[in-house]
């Protein structure tokens, strides 16, 4: 029997049957405000084609963008029209048409540098959550520092950044294996570079260096049941971006008033502060642990808190591992054989406690209860962001008081699903 080659359907270009136009209309008796869209699609080797296929292959997809319209609901606007990002975006390369997961990919980690533009990022992200987030003064560190925070992970994903990419960038990203790369501009030389690589996406996508007005838009989210129901939402946008938006620690429970001892210090502001509008962007439940403005572990998708914080711990011993290996191996540390040097890099991470110590943890939700707080502040957590609001907000207050970390709270809640 011959054996069936499962990697075609990976290589399959499908013809989808939505149409070029679609409107969505908001009716309030005889108020009718109509959003129109028009379906992308891009030129490659001759054939005109939108999406690939959606997040499988087999299913049909569509992109479209908002060409038309103006949505007011009480004090709530939509974003305008033609004010697009990543679902208008200017495929310069590619050796296959771009797949519903290489766009959504590329408009989260949007999402998330919306609120970082001030210095050099890099995002990089893999199914729909980072995996890797760095700034620094130079584009270059940037990427370098993101891709070695979860290099396993980063294998693979989309990486977005907030600045021309330049040679030096170029050739980093080079030397691993990526679907998308996509910026406001490319260097003179640099998409020479990237056609040696044919399947590598290169988006560009000139909007990027307005991207700081996106930072309060609302657009509407919609969400669809199995059954064909539609949930709208507007979109999530963070009230707290600021050092002075931020709240101390504080509760009060059976009529006891506690409070955090320590505010943080500036360095851990920055921190602080970087990671929740990272944490923004990221699947919940999740925790993460920042340090020097570079994501050191970041933890989503979880059912509980405590677990999702321990995930994350966990995840900065192992990237911390790989990220040693790589540099003084050059392999991953999952293949490292030889058990000397294996036993040598353990006993570093040990001593490292995973590059926690001093770190700032962040999570989307309150912590329920001191247990999820005190996995971050037994690796040596410095400073905790939370949108507080638990019932039992004392205990982590208490749990930090103890070890003399800071806290502060957002009062805002930031669920993805």
């Amino acid at each position: 029997m011959a054996v069936k080659d499962f990697k075609t359907s990976y290589k399959t270009i499908m013809d989808d049957h939505f149409p070029p136009a679609m409107e969505i209309s908001f009716v309030d008796g005889k108020k009718r405000q109509t959003l129109v869209y028009e379906k992308v699609s891009w030129l490659i080797d001759g054939v005109n084609k939108g999406l690939r296929y959606g997040e499988n292959p087999g299913q049909e997809a569509a992109l479209y963008k908002l060409i038309n319209g103006n949505l007011l609901l009480g004090e709530v606007t939509s974003i305008q029209p033609g004010r697009t990002l990543a679902s208008d975006v200017e495929l310069l390369q590619s050796g296959k048409h771009p797949g519903k997961t290489n766009i959504t990919d590329v408009d989260n980690a949007l999402n998330i540098l919306r609120y970082l533009m001030e210095t050099p990022c890099a995002v990089i992200v893999k199914h729909n959550n980072p995996c890797g987030v760095a700034k620094s003064a130079v584009l270059a560190e940037a990427y370098a520092k993101a891709n070695l925070a979860d290099r396993v992970a980063a294998f693979g994903g989309a990486i977005v950044l907030n600045r021309d990419v330049d040679r030096d960038t170029a050739e980093l990203v080079l030397q691993n294996y990526a679907e998308v790369v996509a910026a406001p501009g490319f260097a003179p030389g640099v998409l020479e570079l990237f056609a040696t690589k044919k399947n590598l996406r290169v988006m560009r996508i000139a909007n990027i260096a307005r991207l700081e007005s996106f930072a309060c838009e609302r657009v509407v989210d919609f969400k669809s049941l199995v059954d064909g129901g539609i949930i709208a939402q507007w979109s999530f946008t963070p009230v707290t971006r600021t050092r002075d938006q931020l709240a101390p620690a504080q509760a009060v429970y059976k009529g006891k008033e506690y409070k955090i001892n320590r505010m943080p210090t500036e360095p851990e502001y920055a921190d602080l502060l970087f990671g929740w509008l990272i944490e923004c962007g990221v699947t919940s439940n999740s925790v993460l642990y920042v340090k020097d403005g570079v994501t050191i572990s970041i933890g989503a998708g979880g059912q509980d808190r405590v677990g999702m914080s321990q995930f994350a711990r966990d995840k900065a011993y192992r990237n911390l591992a790989d990220r040693l290996c790589w540099e003084q191996h050059q392999i991953p540390y999952n293949n490292l054989q030889d058990e000397s040097s294996r036993a040598e890099i353990d006993k570093e991470v040990a001593r490292c406690k995973g590059g926690l110590p001093g770190s700032g943890m962040v999570s989307d939700a309150f912590f329920p209860f001191r247990d999820g707080v005190e996995v971050g502040l037994r690796e040596g957590v410095s400073a905790v962001i939370q949108p507080g609001g638990s019932d039992r907000d004392f205990e982590s207050i208490e749990a930090c008081n103890e070890v003399g970390a800071a806290m502060v709270f957002t009062g805002q809640r930031c669920f993805k699903h």
